[in-house]
C-alpha cells in the first residue's frame, strides 16, 4: 500500500510517498513559494531528482505539480495517482474539536479552516491544501488528517488552563494546546520500544529541539504537560521566537516601539530568540560557531536555551513524580552534542549522567547516552512525523474496510 503524506504550510507543500509494505520512502519533495512565484524539488529513493521554477498562484497548482512529479518524467515513481491508496495530512491546530485522526470531508475541512484564528499561519493553508488535494485526486482516494495538538489533549485542566477570567476560555478558547504532538508521540513510543519497556510503565520527558522547540511530559504514554501554549510562541527560547516572557514586558515593549499588536507578534515570533539575543543567527550551528570564536551574545543564547530545558526537565519530573528517561529529538536534539551536554550537566540529582565521549559522536541515530546504572536514561531518538502520519492513515483505512 502506497500512502502519500502531505504537510502544507502557508507558502509550501511538502510531501513523502511511503510504501507501507516496508515503510520505505519512495520519493519526497517540496513545492514552495506558493503565491509568490514558485519552486519545485523532488527526489527519489534511488537517487533521481527533479527541480524547476514554477508558477504557483495557489495550493491547487502546487498539488498539480506534485502529481506531475510523482507520475511523469525521469524521476517518476508511479504511473498515475490511482496507485496511491490514501493520503495523510499533517494539521497543526485541532483545538478541542479534534482529539484523534479522522477522514477528510467538506465539513472537516471547514472546521479546520474555522480554527485559523488559533493558528493563522497554518490552518488556513491546511484547508487550502485539503481542498486542492480533493480537487486533483481520484474521488475514491481516502484522505486522513492527523493533528499536532491531539496528543496533548490528555493534559488535565490544571495543566492547560491559564489564570485569566474563565470566560476567556469559554468564549474564545484561550488555553494551552501544545504543538509537535505527532513528533512527541512517535519518539516516546520509539523510546519505549528501544528500552524494551511498556510505555504505560514509563515517565518520559521528550525534548523536541529545532528552530521551533517544545518539551512534553509523557506519563504512561499520555501527555500530561507541554511547554508550548496557546500558540507555538510559548515555552523555550527558539530560533526566532522569544518563548515565555512576562506579559507586562510585551505591553511595555510595544509601547516603547509604537508597535501594533500584529507588529509586536512579528517582533516576538520573527526577530527574537536565538537571533534576537545573539544578533548573529537563528541557526544553532551558527551560534555554536560564533560562541567558539568568542562571541559572548551567541554564548549567552546557548546558555539560556540549555538552562530553560533543564528547568522544564525539573518541573516535569515533579509533575510526574518520577523520571525514567529523557529523550532528545529534532534537528538540534539529534545533531547538536554540545546542547545535549550542556543540558545534562549538573543534573545528577535527577539521575541524569551521560557518557560525554559517546555523546560527541552521536548525530541522528537512535542511541542511549546515559552511563551504565544511571537512574534516568538519556537517549537520542530520531523523529519521523511523516511515518507516524502514514501509520495513522493506514490504520484508519484498514479499520474502514
Amino acid at each position: 500500500m502506497l500512502i502519500l503524506v502531505v504537510n502544507a504550510g502557508s507558502s509550501s507543500l511538502k510531501y513523502q510517498l511511503i510504501d507501507m509494505k516496508d515503510e520505505s520512502v519512495l520519493a519526497k519533495g517540496n513545492c514552495d513559494r506558493i503565491g509568490i512565484d514558485g519552486h519545485a524539488s523532488h527526489k527519489t529513493a534511488d537517487g533521481r531528482s527533479y527541480e524547476a521554477e514554477c508558477n504557483f498562484p495557489t495550493h491547487t497548482e502546487a498539488f498539480q505539480k506534485l502529481v506531475e512529479m510523482l507520475t511523469t518524467g525521469d524521476a517518476a515513481v508511479i504511473k498515475d495517482m490511482s496507485e496511491i491508496s490514501a493520503v495523510g495530512h499533517r494539521i497543526v491546530q485541532g483545538a478541542e474539536v479534534f482529539d484523534r485522526p479522522c477522514f477528510v470531508t467538506p465539513e472537516v475541512i471547514d472546521k479546520i479552516d474555522d480554527l485559523r484564528e488559533l493558528a493563522p499561519v497554518h490552518n488556513h493553508a491546511h484547508a487550502l491544501a485539503l481542498r486542492a488535494c480533493t480537487a486533483v485526486l481520484p474521488s475514491d482516494t481516502p484522505q486522513v488528517v492527523v493533528f499536532d495538538t491531539a496528543f496533548h489533549q490528555t493534559m488535565p485542566p490544571k495543566a492547560y488552563m491559564y489564570g485569566l477570567p474563565f470566560e476567556d476560555y469559554e468564549k474564545y478558547h484561550v488555553r494551552k494546546y501544545g504543538f509537535h504532538g505527532t513528533s512527541h508521540r512517535f519518539v516516546s513510543a520509539a523510546l519505549a520500544e528501544a528500552m524494551g519497556r511498556d510505555i504505560k510503565d514509563l515517565k518520559i520527558i521528550s525534548c523536541h529541539l529545532g528552530n521551533g522547540s517544545s518539551i512534553a511530559a509523557v506519563d504512561g504514554g499520555k501527555c500530561v504537560d507541554t511547554s508550548m501554549g496557546f500558540t507555538p510562541l510559548d515555552g523555550l527560547l527558539m530560533g526566532t521566537r522569544c518563548g515565555a516572557i512576562d506579559p507586562s514586558a510585551v505591553t511595555y515593549i510595544a509601547e516603547k516601539h509604537g508597535f501594533t499588536p500584529d507588529e509586536m507578534s512579528q517582533y516576538m515570533n520573527k526577530q527574537s530568540g536565538f537571533l534576537g539575543v545573539s544578533g548573529v543567527s537563528s541557526d544553532n550551528r551558527d551560534l555554536t560557531a560564533a560562541a567558539e570564536q568568542g562571541n559572548e551574545r551567541a554564548k549567552l543564547a546557548g546558555e539560556i536555551f540549555a538552562y530553560e530545558i533543564q528547568k522544564f526537565i525539573g518541573s516535569y519530573a515533579a509533575a510526574m513524580n518520577g523520571l525514567d528517561a529523557v529523550l532528545f529529538t529534532g534537528g538540534i536534539g539529534e545533531n547538536a552534542p554540545e546542547v545535549r551536554a550542556r543540558v545534562c550537566k549538573n543534573m545528577t540529582y535527577f539521575g541524569i549522567e551521560i557518557d560525554a565521549a559517546l555523546n560527541e559522536t552521536v548525530r541522528g541515530k537512535l542511541t542511549r547516552l546515559s552511563k551504565p546504572g544511571a537512574k534516568a536514561e538519556v537517549w537520542v531518538v530520531p523523529t519521523n512525523e511523516e511515518l507516524l502520519i502514514a501509520r495513522d492513515t493506514l490504520a484508519m483505512v484498514t479499520e474502514q474496510k
